[in-house]
């Protein structure tokens, strides 16, 4: 399997990673909002605990838009997609050490760790829209640090943004399996 077929094979199987992106993007906001009503630690306990759900969730939206929801067994981007995990592990290592120092620090690192692994999406899905996804919240993770802003509302940022993109990514791929159709016509 060359790169390309290995690209279009996540593309297909995923819906280009819209889904997953829509799910994140709910749970960033969903803690945004709860965290005007509790505590920084109960949003934390509820952004972590929603980040495990976003793989499962984001297959099962999948499979909702008629797609598999699993890549091919022999696909070597999946080593990709799971290694990439380890910069959420570690990124919210860091901003729960971080959070002990000052509490508006969490979801600004957190914003530019899952910028970073967005990045990597460009590879694993080849769609350049993840470049774009990725550096643009890891720059409003930045502002957001440098500004200090109150513990809410680099969350909510982070939500609106990935909704905006998943809309937009999932449109793209809808597009791109027209072309496909067309292609092979």
């Amino acid at each position: 399997m060359d790169i390309k077929e290995a690209q279009n094979d996540m593309r297909l199987s995923y819906l280009g990673g819209g889904p997953g992106a829509l799910i994140s993007g709910l749970v960033w906001l969903i803690t945004g909002v709860l965290a005007f009503y509790y505590t920084e630690q109960t949003s934390i306990i509820v952004f972590f605990l929603g980040g495990m759900l976003i793989h499962p969730m984001g297959i099962l939206l999948s499979k909702l838009f008629n797609r598999t929801g699993k890549h091919r067994e022999n696909n070597p981007l999946a080593k990709l997609a799971m290694g990439s995990t380890v910069i959420l592990f570690i990124g919210l290592y860091i901003a729960y050490l971080a959070f002990q120092i000052n509490t508006d620090w969490f979801f600004p690192i957190m914003l530019m760790v899952i910028g970073v692994r967005y990045l990597i999406f460009q590879s694993i899905y080849g769609m350049k829209v993840f470049w774009i996804l990725g550096l643009t919240l890891t720059f409003t993770g930045i502002v957001c640090y440098m500004s200090n802003q109150p513990f809410q509302i680099p969350a909510i940022l982070g939500g609106i943004i990935e909704l905006l993109f998943a809309v937009l990514i999932i449109k793209l791929e809808g597009k791109f399996d027209q072309l496909e159709t067309e292609h092979e016509v």
